[in-house]
């Protein structure tokens, strides 16, 4: 009779560590998913702040940033956040004149005289191959967003390729 006691003390024994092995996997598994929380929590944030940058720089490359680059503070509302992104001052990194032989070249960029049909022959027949009343540069626009909440924080650059009207300022003066 003796050996059947000691059986069910080792049944108790067993259990408990079975019940504080299950209790350890629990908070395990707690303490991974609150960890994971936070992850996606985080990603959610950089992701719209990211946005709020990209929103600030077509902000402001929308306007004709060109005539008078400056540096701008914009609040860019997403769901139900407000971020402010910095968009320093855009840099033009170079610029070239368009030649009027030039294939994609617009209509309104044609100089010379009596131009017809395709806009790049002179009506001598003779093709303009001098400079056009357009420029092509490129500019560099970045923003800057900090989320004052989280503490998230991001930088965006941005490169811009287009054609403006001749003498419009391309501070460097750098050529393509």
């Amino acid at each position: 009779m003796m050996l059947k006691y000691r059986q069910y003390g080792a049944t108790l024994v067993t259990a408990l560590v079975m019940l504080v092995v299950l209790t350890l996997l629990v908070l395990s598994a707690i303490n991974a998913s609150t960890t994971h929380l936070r992850v996606a929590g985080n990603m959610q944030v950089r992701e719209e702040a990211v946005a709020a940058g990209q929103q600030a720089m077509e902000q402001v490359i929308s306007n004709n940033f060109t005539i008078n680059p400056v540096s701008s503070t914009i609040v860019v509302p997403i769901g139900g956040t407000s971020y402010t992104a910095n968009v320093p001052q855009p840099v033009c990194t170079c610029s070239k004149p368009l030649l009027n032989s030039d294939p994609n070249l617009p209509v309104d960029c044609l100089s010379g005289g009596k131009n017809t049909n395709t806009g790049l022959v002179f009506s001598s027949g003779v093709v303009n191959t001098g400079t056009s009343w357009c420029y092509a540069q490129q500019w560099a626009v970045s923003a800057s967003v900090i989320d004052a909440r989280s503490g998230a924080k991001t930088t965006l650059h941005q490169g811009i390729s287009l054609d403006v009207p001749a003498g419009t300022m391309c501070p460097g003066g750098y050529t393509c």
